[in-house]
């Protein structure tokens, strides 16, 4: 378990992350404060901390060497108990030893680094202590602006690898994620209130609407896909099981429902079995959406704008988009990714190959971080400029559609219908389609060419679900085009796909009806990619839950079943049974 503890300067976060290792017994101690020369003040806070530890506690004293953190951390062992302290004094540390505070995002390729090891580490408990600095006032001076940033960027970067995330506030614990997991619910922790020695090596369900994206602006991008993976068509990668799919199905028919049963939701029952490995799928706990945002330029974007895809992710990090309040009625946590933008790709590819490679390997790396963390539901989810139209520029090229047929009406942000900007947009993708006629249709020319930086990233996310069995809900433009591209890398994927409604959207329609994944609902929402997945989730769960806990019918007596064989045999040996078919008057 990975718990990250937060709080400000005398907030009682130490003592609040040493309350909850105390039962460990045995600690590893990893100090990140370097020794502060001429400092009376910070030698007497050192020691008070020294003085507080056990003497069954490991002390190592990391100072001047923060890169040793990230190492130790990946060595850990599962019987190790670690608790770090703190954040701060690490990240202080890194930007001492190079002497140069004047850029916050000097510190991003270490603090990726850690949060790697931190999301990997196995420890059987892992305790990190973090200073918020974030509440108080912009700092005067370079340097403390420079710590404020790159700190409140470490902060989430380690929250989002943590199973549960802790804020202390005046030796109160508010617990943001993950409390019920270790006992507390909040309150003051004291030092009698010791962890329990036996451990849930599980993290609870997220709190609705949990915003745990990270980077630059509260958004993750390319730049945080750290080394990138090769793809290539042909992948192995798993497929759900079909067997339990079956099961579920058929245990459908013994369950004491009043009525008929689930109807049109047996569908969803059957993938939840599949993708769950069991005949009794769950509700799904943990979803998470992914919004992606990638920009086009030239045709593809008219009627959009880049400064109208801005607003609709900086509502998404606010919390005041309609995605938004989707995901927190459907108690999903909401990721939003800084996709790659795209050129004109009616004059020219729309990416060179390494944004391409750069921007799977960032989806694989969503939907792995994903899995890591708990999530057993990705929703996906995008609102970039022309993403339609790209979709569309894909659709057509792998399935011989016409851009006309695939490309709905453009509405503006006035809610008026602007058919100049629909024929703009039809003219593109006319001219994009004809100007690679020539050239193959490999999934990674395909994204160079047409798809742009969101539909690539998005592919890699399919591609890194299937890989660890994780399903994903698609309903849009972007998520069906990524889809066919998945499927040439990698034919499983397709069946890790659920979509509730295609919404009328004809490129959905047609790409949908190629993956075979057919929609279970007819809602037609207009609301934005993702929005009906969401809207749709409740229901879901709702249809798993009535499967799963509904109590299976009582077998017959012998007696009844035997009564019923017999009624049977005498309405069989009946003479009526076989008596011709006489045509009533009426009928003449």
């Amino acid at each position: 378990m990975r718990l990250l503890v937060l709080g400000g300067i005398r907030s009682g976060k130490s003592e609040v992350a040493e309350a909850l290792v105390a039962g460990a017994g045995r600690v590893r101690y990893l100090a990140t404060a370097a020794e502060g020369v001429g400092d009376d003040g910070w030698a007497a806070r050192i020691a008070a901390h020294r003085t507080r530890r056990p003497d069954t506690w490991q002390t190592e004293e990391l100072g001047t060497a923060p890169d040793r953190l990230a190492e130790l951390l990946t060595g850990a062992k599962a019987e190790d108990t670690i608790l770090v302290d703190d954040l701060g004094g690490w990240l202080t540390a890194l930007y001492d030893g190079t002497g140069d505070w004047s850029d916050p995002a000097a510190a991003d390729g270490p603090v990726g680094a850690l949060a790697d090891a931190v999301r990997g580490c196995g420890a059987g408990l892992l305790v990190i202590v973090g200073t918020e600095v974030g509440l108080t006032l912009l700092p005067i001076t370079q340097a403390g602006r420079t710590f404020t940033d790159a700190n409140g960027r470490l902060n989430q970067r380690i929250a989002a690898a943590c199973d549960g995330v802790a804020m202390v506030v005046a030796g109160e614990v508010s617990w943001l994620r993950g409390g019920a997991a270790v006992g507390h619910a909040g309150g003051r922790v004291a030092a009698a209130e010791q962890a329990p020695a036996e451990r849930v090596p599980a993290a609870a369900p997220p709190e609705p609407f949990v915003f745990e994206a990270a980077g630059a602006g509260s958004v993750l991008s390319t730049a945080d896909s750290g080394d990138t993976l090769s793809f290539s068509p042909g992948m192995e990668l798993p497929l759900p099981d079909e067997s339990t799919a079956h099961e579920a199905t058929e245990r459908l028919l013994t369950l004491g429902l009043n009525g008929a049963g689930l109807g049109g939701l047996v569908p969803v029952v059957r993938f939840a079995g599949g993708v769950q490995g069991r005949a009794d799928p769950r509700p799904f706990q943990q979803p998470r959406v992914l919004v992606l945002r990638g920009d086009r330029t030239g045709g593809f974007a008219a009627g959009d704008s880049a400064a109208a895809a801005d607003r609709r992710l900086q509502e998404v990090v606010e919390g005041t988009a309609t995605i938004a309040m989707l995901a927190a009625t459907a108690g999903a946590s909401v990721q939003a990714i800084d996709c790659p933008d795209a050129g004109p790709a009616e004059l020219h590819d729309a990416l060179d190959d390494g944004a391409v490679d750069a921007a799977l390997t960032l989806g694989w790396r969503l939907a792995d971080a994903a899995a890591n963390e708990g999530v057993d539901l990705l929703v996906l989810a995008a609102c970039g400029a022309g993403s339609d139209a790209a979709a569309a520029a894909v659709v057509a090229v792998l399935t011989g559609a016409e851009p006309p047929a695939l490309l709905g009406r453009v509405v503006d942000a006035s809610g008026f219908v602007d058919d100049a900007a629909w024929i703009r947009k039809i003219g593109a993708v006319r001219d994009a389609r004809h100007r690679i006629r020539d050239r193959s249709r490999e999934p990674h020319v395909m994204l160079s060419m047409v798809g742009g930086g969101d539909i690539a990233v998005a592919t890699g996310v399919l591609l890194g679900a299937a890989s660890r069995r994780l399903p994903v809900m698609i309903d849009g433009p972007v998520g069906v085009a990524a889809g066919l591209v998945a499927r040439d890398y990698g034919a499983q994927t397709r069946h890790w796909l659920l979509m509730p409604d295609h919404g009328d959207n004809p490129t959905v329609k047609l790409a949908a009806d190629v993956l075979g994944a057919a929609p279970f609902l007819q809602l037609r929402l207009a609301l934005g990619e993702g929005a009906t997945a969401l809207t749709a989730l409740p229901l879901v769960n709702t249809a798993l839950t009535i499967a799963a806990a509904t109590p299976q019918r009582e077998a017959p007596a012998p007696e009844d079943a035997d009564i019923e064989s017999e009624i049977q045999r005498v309405v069989a040996d009946s003479p009526t049974a076989e008596m011709p078919y006489v045509k009533p008057s009426w009928e003449d």
